[in-house]
């Protein structure tokens, strides 16, 4: 006995329609079932139901479960009418054509034209990259061609007329070579492009259906028809005895009118030149199931009137008018359910939709979907959720780069690109996919005392040069031996160099000898990957286990199958190549979601349907996204072949807002900012905020989301004790471990940042090098002192023709030990020449009238203090004494202090390096009286050096100078022997020469800090 619902028992062709406010899935699963009836379960077990895509085709499979609550059934055999598969129904053994060629792989293709395009264009030949970008561009425009039918792509040559723009004529002359090259190279393989096999496959099917009609059940549901050939197979569907197409959101009662004028933008565009295409009349097409409330035909009327096109909505008035006389208040009631929030920026738009989504929960069995077509979007919301350790269902899925082992290749393309860095080989070490035949404990172990001897400093030439650091860091210093537990954690460390280098050196070398094949590049990655996986049993499997290892092997095995049709590659070639490959490959891990939250893209949500409906990205440019750019074809060009215009894709944006925006429960999220830049309204949005506003009413808002989503990220008046900030480090560590000996430039330290000199000598913390540390400025400073110094030395001995060389030579050879890069070096070698002529005249001028220079000499004195005498040491760079007088002399490859500073003794090393010469603490020096503080900046620009005369003047001599420095020390000194005395973080960081301390974030200064732009970043 068959059910209350034959949709087969009318005369065909049959048409239907499930409207916007109805979910589509539900109701076509509510019709199959009422079909049924009580015929048994097997009876559907012959149907053929054609959904759009693989994921509507679980869904529906899902619904129908659901639907058919306890009932056994046989499920219908459900399709994807996107993506048919030959050896399964529709197709029936022997209907694939013999002739049919098989489709060429997606990377081979682009690899192939690439080529193609490589041997007909000069610039493509010599970029290989730019060469597989126009194979992108090329592929998309056979593709149009191919799925639209053009039968002539050929002719594009004869659409371009001398009056035209050159690039056009560039444009056509490279298509016309594309298409007649390209058919001959698959003719070569034997292969045929896939969306060409794809449309001959639907026509095949349409067609054998024309002339043999099925006699099963026959269902094609959901397709909006714009692929022609798909359209064929809608309509041969509709044909047959037992046949009919659901399709999704036909506005079945629009004014005549403005059916009429429906143009590409508008919604209904779509299914309009469908029903066009097989002469199907509107009136013609029957609702699936004539179910609803009146509030849901008034939410449709509603948004397909504020979606009108623009030529019929200039009479909006009319409109509003006529929606008035009609009972009832038609705009009022398709309100109901409708809200819109606007959110200030992206941020707070994801913590709303967030909110939003929790929100429902609370309400049993409730079902939420975030609808939008930002997948950035969808993944900051889906880090919101985490706060209350939610996951949605996301469509979107995640870049392939931005899983564990894509991350794992993106760093081993960096290696392959760029010179040997210590940090990405600490980030490869350190990586959790990383095992290199150990467990993780010991490897970690291993890991951390390589990277603290070998592989921090500044950045090595290679593993030469690591194992040369980790040998010095063997050796005594300052005539001690090197402990033994420091001796057993280098050996510790260096037994991970051989395997880590075993495991990377194939890869780093690969590119040495130039350009390699993609092929042998992907086998390399390949192995490399394997090397570095091995866990402590052997197995390398782990890198491929999981959705993100399955879609890396799939890619790599793609690049070794078939790179080697385009040619060989750099090593930055090859990995920005492949980068893009990663970012582009979607991963869609599953797991374990929230079965009542879904994240949904606008595409996948065209036939979804929840409780609560939440849309956003309605800005322009996002939903709907600009009309695309086509870089070969102008409009009137693409018009001319048969393609369709670029505004098609924004009326079938339009289809999938209006089928969401008509659900029961909808909320709009716009964002009036978006990058920091102000944000323009969705044309769709504004268009229904116009006709509210004209019916004398506006979108109902939900201000108390807001104020929870501000609420939620604002700052606790009294926030608990483990999230206040923290408060400004004022350590009083015991007076006997207070430091009793400092250098004069430690004193400075001590007087602007004294929880720096506690940290440093009294907890005894210094600080760590970076790895890949930029020694430049560092450098250069210490090699402009090592070299000023053996220039000093060595000057009465030279010959003044040649002493601005032996400089240059000097400063070159400190810099080259240093570890500076030969690239460097050739800038610094015109500014060694510039400075070492300098240096020849500042000699000269220094030493006249018998001079005596002292250089790099260390002196010491002892300040009588209240506890015990406090021992205060200087390295003078230089000090000229002459007739009892002294100069001090500090060279500088940055700043000066100025005058002021050292005035006020925020900078006393000068000062204070003349107090201990005054003393007699430099030995060979009589206690002469400072004359003269001068700081030399040496940079071998113009001018070559600037030289800073500190000496004062009239009312404030050198004299008093050094004199006021040395009783601020020893009033310094004083205040520290008093117990209750802090070692206070920052407590003078005015003119500090360095913007931050080697200490800042141990003290949390960014916590404390309050940092006032307007009074010039002073704290």
């Amino acid at each position: 006995m068959a059910g209350s619902f034959d949709p087969f028992a009318v005369p065909g062709p049959r048409w239907y329609a499930i409207e916007a406010h109805r979910p589509f899935l539900e109701d076509l699963a509510v019709g199959v079932l009422d079909w049924l009836g009580d015929n048994p379960p097997e009876a559907l077990s012959d149907a053929v139901i054609l959904l759009p895509n693989r994921r509507a085709a679980r869904a529906f499979t899902d619904a129908l479960s659901k639907q058919a609550g306890g009932r056994s059934l046989l499920l219908p055999q459900v399709r994807p009418l996107g993506d048919l598969e030959e050896d399964e129904p529709p197709f029936s053994p022997g209907d694939i054509g013999l002739d049919l060629l098989p489709a060429i792989s997606p990377m081979a293709r682009r690899f192939e034209m690439a080529r193609m395009i490589a041997v007909h264009d000069a610039v493509a030949a010599n970029a290989p990259l730019h060469a597989l970008e126009m194979a992108d561009a090329l592929g998309a425009f056979l593709d149009s061609c191919q799925i639209e039918e053009v039968t002539d792509p050929g002719q594009v040559a004869s659409l371009v007329h001398a009056d035209m723009a050159g690039h056009w004529q560039q444009s056509a002359d490279f298509l016309a070579i594309a298409v007649e090259a390209w058919p001959a190279r698959l003719a070569e393989l034997g292969l045929m492009d896939p969306a060409a096999r794809r449309t001959a496959l639907l026509r095949r099917l349409a067609e054998s259906w024309d002339e043999n009609p099925p006699h099963q059940p026959l269902i094609v549901a959901g397709s909006t028809g714009t692929v022609p050939a798909a359209a064929a197979v809608m309509g041969a569907a509709a044909r047959a005895p037992n046949g009919c197409v659901v399709l999704p959101g036909l506005d079945i009662a629009p004014e005549s009118r403005a059916w009429d004028e429906i143009d590409e933008q508008h919604p209904q565009g779509a299914l309009k030149r469908l029903l066009d295409r097989h002469g199907i009349a509107r009136e013609a097409v029957r609702a699936w199931r004539p179910v609803g409330t009146p509030r849901d035909a008034a939410r449709r009327r509603l948004i397909g009137e504020a979606l009108t096109p623009p030529k019929a909505t200039a009479d909006w008035r009319r409109i509003i008018d006529g929606m008035e006389e009609e009972p009832g208040d038609p705009v009022a009631e398709g309100l109901d359910g409708l809200t819109l929030v606007t959110a200030r920026a992206e941020e707070e738009a994801a913590a709303i939709a967030a909110v939003l989504m929790r929100e429902a929960l609370e309400t049993p069995d409730k079902t939420t979907a975030l609808v939008t077509p930002d997948p950035l979007f969808a993944r900051r919301v889906q880090a919101r959720l985490s706060r209350w350790g939610l996951e949605a269902d996301s469509s979107a899925g995640a870049p392939l780069a931005e899983t564990p082992v894509g991350t794992l290749i993106a760093l081993l393309l960096s290696l392959a690109s760029e010179p040997f860095s210590a940090a990405t080989v600490l980030a490869v070490l350190k990586h959790p996919l990383v095992h290199l035949g150990l467990d993780a404990r010991e490897l970690s172990d291993r890991a951390r005392e390589l990277e603290r001897y070998g592989l921090r400093g500044p950045r090595p030439g290679g593993w030469a040069a690591v194992e040369a650091h980790l040998a010095k860091e063997r050796l005594p210093r300052f005539e001690r031996p090197v402990a033994d537990f420091v001796l057993g954690r280098i050996d510790r460390g260096e037994t991970l160099l051989a395997p880590l280098q075993a495991a990377l050196d194939p890869w780093l070398t690969l590119f040495d000898d130039g350009p390699v094949a993609i092929d042998a590049a992907a086998r390399a990655l390949t192995a490399t990957l394997e090397r570095l996986a091995r866990d402590e049993a052997g197995a390398t499997d782990g890198v491929w286990r999981g959705a993100e290892g399955e879609a890396a092997s799939r890619l790599l095995s793609g690049l070794i199958t078939d790179g080697a049709a385009f040619q060989p590659l750099s090593g930055h070639d090859f990995a920005r190549m492949t980068s893009g490959l990663l970012t582009a490959e979607v991963v869609r891990t599953g797991g374990a979601t929230h079965p009542r939250l879904r994240i949904l893209g606008a595409i996948e949500a065209r036939l979804a349907r929840a409780d609560r409906m939440i849309l956003a990205g309605i800005e322009e440019g996002v939903w709907p996204r600009g009309a695309p750019v086509d870089p070969f074809l102008s409009r009137p060009m693409r018009k001319a072949m048969g393609l369709p215009p670029p505004e098609r894709r924004i009326g079938l944006s339009a289809h999938d807002f209006a089928q969401s925006a008509c659900a029961p429960e909808v909320i709009l999220l716009h964002t009036e900012r978006r990058g920091g830049q102000p944000s323009v309204k969705s044309r769709w949005l504004w268009r229904l905020e116009t006709l509210v506003g004209g019916a004398g009413l506006s979108l109902p808002g939900r201000p108390e989301v807001l104020a929870m989503a501000r609420a939620l990220d604002a700052a606790d008046a009294t926030p608990p004790e483990s999230l206040q900030p923290a408060q400004r480090p004022a350590p009083t560590p015991p007076v006997h471990l207070r430091p009793r000996r400092l250098s004069v430039t430690r004193v400075e330290e001590w007087v602007r940042d004294p929880y720096a000199t506690y940290a440093r000598f009294i907890l005894r913390l210094d600080a760590q090098a970076r790895p890949d540390e930029q020694v430049d400025a560092r450098l250069r400073g210490t090699a402009i002192h090592a070299a000023l110094e053996a220039f000093a030395k060595q000057w009465p001995e030279l010959n003044p023709t040649t002493a601005s060389t032996v400089f240059a030579e000097l400063y070159l050879k400190e810099l080259r030990d240093g570890g500076m890069p030969e690239t460097a070096l050739a800038r610094e070698a015109v500014l060694a020449r510039n400075a070492g002529d300098w240096v020849v005249g500042f000699e000269a001028a220094h030493r006249a009238g018998g001079t005596r220079v002292l250089i790099e000499q260390r002196g010491v004195m002892e300040i009588d203090a209240p506890r015990e005498p406090f021992r205060l040491s200087a390295r003078a760079d230089r000090l000229e004494a002459r007739d009892g007088r002294l100069s001090v002399i500090d060279f500088k490859t940055g700043g000066a202090p100025t005058w002021r500073q050292v005035r006020t003794g925020f900078s006393p090393q000068l000062s204070l390096t003349a107090a201990i010469a005054q003393a007699g603490g430099f030995p060979g020096l009589d206690a002469p009286e400072p004359e003269r503080l001068l700081y030399v900046t040496v940079t071998g620009r113009r001018p070559p050096a600037k030289e800073v005369d500190l000496s004062g003047d009239k009312q404030q001599t050198v004299a008093m100078t050094v004199e006021e420095a040395l009783d601020g020390l020893k009033r310094l000194i004083g205040d520290y022997e008093r117990p209750t005395q802090a070692y206070l973080s920052r407590a003078a960081p005015q003119f500090a020469q360095r913007a931050f301390s080697d200490y800042d974030h141990l003290a949390r200064v960014r916590e404390w800090s309050v940092v006032d732009d307007d009074a010039g970043g002073e704290e």
